[in-house]
């Protein structure tokens, strides 16, 4: 870049820039123009006010808790567990409700499993052999059942087979259900209790109709017109998801169960309701191998001369026989379903340690509370109304049309686009928005204002007196610009008209000389 281009850039950086109002007169523009303020008045009103009521300040930070309960029984009479009756003990887990809690649907029982060796299960890849030196002993199965032991088991004539293991044999079986053990969980019934709170503006609400009728909650169901009885059926909740019930209770799945306050604390508190929404999280869709909702546990039916190691606080009494702790203490009473964070392992009369090996399916459910609360507050509606004025762009210029005293800014800056760079007439309109002024340039102007002026003096001096007279045009009455004596000054900056005079004298002086000595 040369000295003269640096010399442009540092004299560029002294450059002020103003604004300049060019009045369009087109009709196209124009209407666009009021379609844009339209459209952007409309947005602040009806979308920014009344839909999401920026007037209000919100509080978002809910704070909430859950209790859940379950009821109801169900009987079964299988070859694997006999008859058994389970009541809400035995089919719900974890027993003290939470805001996630699972109901049991069906079964797969290994029965009586016992600490031995046994063949693995097929299926499994680390676990096939052709011959002894394929299973290494002592070296865990890969996602199987148990240890090798350093033989490989082939039954007949085969070429391949399993590694003998060591582990909790007969091993699991791993068929599929073909229909759910519990059918009559569909009408069991969940109660739900919800408390919230909003701690901005301490306002605290629960789920539950205040009344002090004690058997309301005994008689009433939630439905689309009663809210506020938290008692939902199981077979209802799974249909509202959008599943069937029996198709879920074979393999088991994922309920959510979403619970949202929306509350306008500028209305009453009667007015805050809960509203309630059911879907499947899992996706009952997906060809998978792994689909549903299972785990394991391991389980038994109380007989008598039988020890357990407990693992976690005291069994639930269902039963009439005692066993003692491995610790030796006192005498507890065995459980007719023993649930697995309870117990694990069970030994004989003989001493010999045994299980009941228990694939549980069932329907998992999730409670999940969101809300919001508004209220009317001085802060967000400054500041919405403050957004909106600065969106309008509104300014206080006048100009000769009451009509345009402020314009919006959005729309003027579309506008502008149109009119600068899209239509027809683009360049013409860009040549009067953007007009540059020089101070050499004015001083140029006004000394070709003053030789005009000169010259003109000049002419009309040379012409002879009646002619000037009779070409002077008439003054308009009231008018500024003339001055009675037919001349242009007026029209002409007041440095212009101050040169005009002095030289229109010096001329006259030197014509009135000419005379003289002609004479």
């Amino acid at each position: 870049m040369g000295q003269a281009g640096w010399k442009g850039v540092f004299q560029s950086a002294f450059d002020y820039k103003t604004e300049k109002y060019v009045i369009a007169k087109n009709k196209k523009v124009g209407l666009l123009y009021r379609l844009l303020q339209l459209t952007i008045l409309l947005y602040l009103v009806v979308w920014v006010f009344v839909i999401k009521k920026g007037y209000q300040d919100t509080d978002t930070s809910l704070q909430s808790a859950v209790v859940t309960k379950v009821k109801g029984v169900a009987y079964t009479n299988t070859s694997e567990l006999g008859e058994h009756l389970w009541d809400v003990v035995d089919y719900v887990i974890p027993p003290q409700g939470d805001n996630v809690f699972f109901v049991i649907t069906n079964l797969i029982v290994t029965s009586n499993q016992r600490q031995s060796t046994c063949a693995e299960r097929e299926g499994i890849p680390d676990g096939m052999c052709s011959q002894d030196k394929n299973c290494h002993a002592g070296e865990p199965v890969i996602a199987g059942n148990g240890v090798k032991t350093g033989r490989c088991l082939r039954v007949g004539n085969s070429t391949r087979g399993t590694c003998e293991i060591f582990a909790w044999c007969p091993v699991e079986m791993q068929s599929r259900p073909k229909k759910p053990l519990l059918r009559d969980a569909e009408d069991f019934t969940i109660f739900i209790k919800n408390y919230i709170r909003f701690p901005k503006f301490n306002f605290s609400k629960a789920n539950v109709l205040e009344t002090k009728n004690k058997d309301f909650l005994k008689s009433c169901r939630f439905g689309p017109d009663n809210h506020y009885c938290p008692i939902f059926r199981l077979g209802s909740v799974v249909q509202w998801a959008g599943s069937s019930f029996q198709d879920i209770a074979l393999e088991g799945g994922v309920i959510g169960i979403h619970i949202e306050w929306n509350c306008d604390l500028d209305k009453a508190a009667s007015e805050c309701h809960p509203r309630y929404s059911f879907n499947r999280l899992d996706n009952k869709h997906a060809k998978s191998v792994s689909s549903g909702y299972n785990f394991r546990a391991g389980v038994r039916t109380g007989g008598s001369g039988v020890t357990a190691k407990v693992w976690r606080g005291p069994c639930r009494v269902a039963g009439e026989d005692s066993i003692a702790n491995t610790s030796g203490q006192e005498k507890m009473p065995v459980p007719a379903l023993l649930l697995p964070w309870f117990a694990r392992y069970y030994r004989d009369s003989a001493g010999v340690e045994f299980r009941n090996l228990m694939k549980a399916y069932g329907i998992r459910i999730d409670v999940i509370v969101n809300g919001k609360a508004g209220k009317f507050s001085i802060i967000p509606t400054i500041i919405n109304v403050g957004s909106g004025v600065a969106l309008m762009g509104a300014d206080t210029r006048r100009v000769s049309q009451p009509w345009h005293q402020g314009h919006l800014g959005q729309g003027a800056f579309f506008c502008d686009l149109v009119l600068i760079y899209i239509i027809k007439k683009r360049e013409f309109y860009r040549d009067k928005k953007y007009e540059e002024v020089r101070a050499r340039e004015y001083a140029a102007q006004e000394a070709e204002a003053e030789d005009e002026a000169m010259e003109q003096r000049q002419t009309e001096e040379e012409q002879p007196e009646g002619e000037r007279q009779e070409e002077q045009p008439a003054a308009p009455p009231q008018s500024r610009g003339w001055k009675g004596n037919g001349a242009m000054c007026g029209k002409l900056p007041p440095s212009a008209r101050t040169g005009i005079l002095k030289n229109a004298k010096v001329n006259m002086q030197q014509l009135q000389t000419l005379q003289t000595v002609g004479t």
